[in-house]
């Protein structure tokens, strides 16, 4: 897996509409440098998450489409169940 630019983009704008939504209300009368760091370690760990959720979730979806589109060899090689025949043939 090679890195996206647009995915970590789109998981920086997630992680700050989440900061954003939760810290302004709590701490925006503290804020001050050190909460600023706190935040932007916390900007990068959220953004690291969201990344990783979004690569494994959708590079998943997307080798499970690829083996449902896959060529299926029209030969019957004798393999499937009685009650998937019957299912098969209904």
């Amino acid at each position: 897996m090679t890195f996206d630019p647009v995915r970590c983009a789109e998981a920086a704008g997630q992680a700050a509409v989440v900061l954003g939504v939760a810290v302004p209300p709590v701490a925006w009368r503290g804020l001050d440098g050190a909460t600023g760091a706190v935040l932007a370690t916390m900007l990068v760990v959220i953004t690291a998450g969201i990344y990783a959720l979004h690569a494994v979730t959708f590079d998943a979806l997307r080798i499970l489409n690829s083996r449902a589109t896959a060529p299926v060899s029209p030969v019957d090689d004798g393999s499937l169940h009685h009650r998937e025949r019957s299912r098969c043939s209904d």
